[in-house]
């Protein structure tokens, strides 16, 4: 192959250099196969990423190799790429990418990008956060089919609220599910249904999942990681390729294949192929926004029985509701309930 190529991509010429330059190892696919594949399911990834902003996650040497976040779109770029100030979890302001079309998307593998981490809103509607994100995070002792079960245990809560919920393979070790939400909340409050929610499912099955920020308290239980919905936090996105040298593939499926589902066969190589099959199990996504009144309800309740707010990230200033920022063996040590100052 050249050492550079020229596509022309939804009306937009894009020189992409060095595209036969290996991203992939275990099967060798490159640089172009990776925005081949993007192309190859268009339709799927412009329903999902299109128009949210976008945090880059690069691998200048390909999966397995140093990387960096990327948060705002250097000089240089082309003058038709769409940006969009957002403000990163510690204040700062940024110009990042605008997945306005696949030509966007082509750019940002062109550039290393092996890990689209889309906003929870559209670039055009900021302050509507219009999707809860629930993530499954495994601890160290558990097992995948603990995950497959925690993931179930969320579809049956969310189906006594009446909540329509989807579920996507992180292309690692647990899953990801999302509630496409209507255009009432805000990130805080979207937050709060969270943290409601992960704690409703930490009192139905303490063995097994955890809400407990603190990984000391944890334990060997797949934690709920409430603080993905956090103000200005990003979630590694629906059909986006995992820096692994597998190539695999944050695919969503269907909550029937939840029990059956093998994460690591789902590729860059196989999942066009499993969407031709199976058409697209989040197809349907933006056609019911659903009300998450009740977990906020839920919120506010535990809070009148005594409850605090969860712990927030550390890069957060400290919230009215959070309790003291510092591990509970560092209090107990110190005899203190101060603010850890790291």
């Amino acid at each position: 192959m050249a050492d550079a190529i020229v596509l022309d991509i939804d009306g937009h010429e894009l020189r992409v250099s060095n595209p036969a330059k290996v991203f992939f190892p275990e099967r060798g696919e490159t640089k172009f196969d990776l925005i081949e594949y993007y192309l190859s399911i268009g339709p799927a990834v412009m329903r999902r990423m299109g128009g949210r902003p976008t945090l880059l996650q690069r691998f200048p040497d390909g999966a397995g190799g140093k990387s960096f976040f990327q948060k705002r779109v250097t000089k240089g770029a082309p003058d038709w790429l769409h940006t969009t100030t957002v403000m990163t979890p510690n204040g700062t302001p940024s110009n990042a990418l605008v997945l306005d079309d696949l030509a966007h998307v082509a750019w940002a593998v062109h550039m290393g990008c092996l890990g689209f981490h889309p906003w929870p809103f559209r670039a055009a509607s900021p302050a509507i956060t219009d999707e809860l994100r629930i993530d499954l995070d495994p601890q160290p002792g558990t097992t995948f089919d603990m995950a497959r079960v925690s993931a179930l245990l969320i579809k049956e809560l969310l189906d006594e609220l009446g909540i329509e919920g989807f579920v996507k393979t992180t292309g690692s070790r647990g899953f990801h599910v999302y509630v496409p939400l209507q255009d009432r909340w805000g990130s805080v409050d979207v937050r709060a249904a969270a943290v409601a929610l992960a704690r409703e499912l930490e009192r139905r099955r303490p063995d097994l999942v955890t809400a407990a920020w603190w990984k000391e308290e944890r334990g060997e239980r797949i934690f709920i990681d409430y603080n993905q919905n956090a103000p200005h936090k990003t979630m590694f996105g629906a059909w986006s390729v995992r820096p692994r040298i597998g190539g695999q593939v944050s695919t969503p499926i269907s909550w029937d294949a939840v029990e059956t589902v093998d994460p690591d066969s789902l590729t860059i190589e196989t999942v066009p192929r499993f969407l031709e099959a199976h058409g697209d199990p989040w197809a349907s996504f933006d056609d019911d926004p659903q009300d998450i009144s009740t977990l906020l309800e839920w919120f506010a309740r535990d809070i009148d029985d005594g409850l605090m707010d969860a712990p927030w990230p550390p890069v957060y200033p400290k919230q009215p509701l959070e309790p003291p920022r510092v591990a509970p063996s560092r209090a107990r040590n110190r005899g203190t309930n101060r603010l850890d100052p790291g």
